[in-house]
């Protein structure tokens, strides 16, 4: 059976740092696109950055380029987002998804229908 869980979302202060990690169960993680996905209070559900199969093709969207890290260990099935420099806009339910195959390019963000599995989501709160 397939399975995705996220961890560690917390309370972090405005420009501090934290890391989100999604563990994946039963998967080839090579044959999957990996995003994250953020949904804010009130708001829709963005995708924030994703990570190709091979691990060769990554996005990130504007408001996080710079900031934020995306990476992968397949031999672990974890895909780990590193946070620096967070914001109050940052706050919201962090949700890690996957594709079957190749998603993570050109609009790939406009395509959250295309990512059919998804682990439960987990809080991150930026506030002082």
């Amino acid at each position: 059976q397939l399975h995705l869980a996220e961890s560690g979302g917390d309370l972090v202060h405005p420009g501090g740092s934290l890391n989100v990690t999604c563990t994946g169960s039963g998967f080839r993680p090579n044959f999957y696109t990996t995003a994250w996905f953020r949904q804010a209070p009130g708001k829709e559900r963005e995708g924030i950055a994703c990570i190709g199969p091979t691990g060769v093709a990554i996005n990130y969207i504007d408001s996080v380029k710079g900031r934020f890290t995306i990476s992968r260990d397949d031999a672990k099935d974890t895909v780990l987002l590193q946070m620096n420099s967070l914001k109050p806009e940052d706050t919201g339910v962090y949700y890690c998804a996957r594709h079957f195959g190749r998603l993570c390019a050109g609009y790939w963000y406009r395509r959250r229908h295309e990512f059919t599995l998804w682990g439960q989501g987990v809080q991150v709160t930026v506030s002082s």
